[in-house]
């Protein structure tokens, strides 16, 4: 699994006025912490404005970490992959299917020879409510991809993560969307930003929200994950389930939820303690992203 970190956001107000302030401990602290994990992504929005050219002055923060340049601004990101010398493990984030930025940022993935994260969505469609029509556009990006000779393994697919408290049966469809691009392309990966399912979410669970949805994509073949690098737990397991190592009860349980969705299984047929309070909770949530229970904010006490 790659790990991405999500840290270094302009939606985060005190992101924000340290990119725009130059504040270099800042960001480097950010960095810092974020050293354990395969990418660091660094989302600066439009890039204009107070931060116009900020990828000059943030891109030698990080150092010979991997990096991930996220804007809405593909000038930014061409001139931001220009500054870097060993761009092969490093990601665009990201392009859709518009015609225009698709051209664009396809031709600096093959120049670059690195990571491509594609979009399932498009102007005209915006996201598509089914996991068949999201595939039609990733079959649409991968054409397009393939005419321009960008390999295979250079693409990752996002079939974008809605928020569960806005319409739950967006979850479902995008495990569907997940398992359906490893079904049809053979070397291409996929990529989800995995806050997004907690968004609105009680912050008091949106860490479970969030590592369960993650169970869930793991097992329906999910190859890369952006993610808060604060959840240490995540990151545990994450580990754990790569290295199928299950310690307790509640890994266990997180390692039936993987493989049922793997296996095409029933949730519901999962085996539990339902006297314990944590395996109770991280079931609820499954139901939940499954659609199979009503999402409340107050779901765990239902």
């Amino acid at each position: 699994m790659i790990t991405i970190g999500e840290n270094i956001h302009i939606i985060s107000k005190s992101v924000r006025e340290a990119l725009e302030k130059k504040d270099e401990n800042f960001i480097k602290n950010l960095i810092k912490f974020q050293q354990n994990l395969d990418c660091i992504d660094l989302n600066v929005g439009p890039a204009k404005g107070k931060l116009d050219k900020v990828f000059e002055w943030l891109i030698p923060l990080a150092g010979d970490k991997n990096i991930s340049l996220d804007s809405t601004n593909s000038q930014a990101i061409i001139e931001g992959f220009n500054m870097i010398k060993n761009s092969e493990n490093c990601f665009i984030n990201s392009t859709s299917k518009d015609e225009n930025r698709l051209e664009i940022l396809s031709d600096l993935a093959l120049k670059k020879n690195c990571n491509l994260i594609a979009l399932a969505m498009s102007k005209e469609t915006g996201i598509p409510k089914t996991s068949d029509g999201r595939l039609e556009i990733v079959f649409e990006i991968y054409e397009k991809c393939m005419e321009k000779g960008i390999e295979e393994n250079k693409i990752f697919f996002d079939p974008l993560i809605l928020p569960v408290k806005a319409d739950q049966s967006q979850a479902i469809e995008a495990i569907s969307s997940i398992r359906m691009i490893k079904e049809s392309f053979e070397n291409v990966k996929t990529v989800i930003g995995l806050s997004n399912i907690s968004n609105g979410v009680p912050n008091e669970f949106r860490s479970l929200v969030n590592r369960v949805f993650y169970v869930l994509a793991y097992g329906a073949g999910l190859d890369a994950v952006i993610l808060d690098a604060k959840d240490s737990e995540l990151l545990r397991i994450i580990k754990m389930l790569e290295s199928n190592s299950p310690s307790s009860v509640v890994d266990n349980l997180y390692v039936q939820l993987a493989d049922t969705i793997k296996n095409f299984g029933e949730i519901e047929e999962i085996e539990y303690d339902r006297s314990n309070y944590d395996l109770q909770n991280i079931m609820k949530t499954a139901y939940i992203l499954t659609n199979k229970n009503i999402y409340s904010d107050s779901f765990t006490q239902v």
